[in-house]
């Protein structure tokens, strides 16, 4: 049975500045000690499917989100540019708040940037992306009372389709 998803990985430049903008922007903490391993460790390499890897992170909890950092050593990344919304892969992660013109201006003030000079009112949800001060995407949301996606149902258990 699938629960939920669990943690949202984020490869960042600078762990350490990451986690302080990750910590005092959006409320997350540290859970457990950063951990870190070199080339050569291959049940790491197996496990993540990446050959003489080497990287160091930290995995952060806020709520019921877990967000894992990676700085990687080795190997190089295939880019260095941070994806767009429109990219191929997971290009972004979505935190839902409660006032959102608030949190908007707030993060603006943390260090993050947004294209958009508010948040966007889509009826059933006000949305923005911005950017963390690496560039990575961030959405902020705050869904409208009666929206048939509460953050109440990311604690709902999900079945596997057959």
């Amino acid at each position: 049975m699938i629960r939920g998803i669990h943690h949202v990985s984020v490869h960042v430049r600078d762990l350490d500045r990451m986690i302080a903008f990750y910590r005092d922007a959006f409320g997350f903490e540290v859970v457990g000690e950063q951990f870190a391993w070199n080339e050569g460790e291959d049940t790491l390499d197996r496990l993540l499917d990446v050959p003489r890897s080497a990287a160091r992170g930290a995995m952060l909890k806020a709520g019921n989100a877990y967000i894992e950092l990676f700085q990687w050593s080795n190997p190089p990344p295939n880019s260095t540019r941070p994806l767009d919304p429109f990219d191929k892969g997971y290009t972004h992660f979505c935190v839902d708040v409660s006032d959102i013109e608030q949190e908007y201006e707030r993060l603006r003030s943390a260090g993050m940037t947004f294209g958009s000079p508010a948040p966007v009112d889509m009826g059933h949800v006000k949305s923005v992306y911005g950017r963390d001060p690496e560039g990575n995407v961030i959405e902020i949301q705050q869904t409208a009372p009666g929206s048939d996606m509460p953050l109440a149902m990311a604690g709902a258990n999900l079945t596997a389709p057959a």
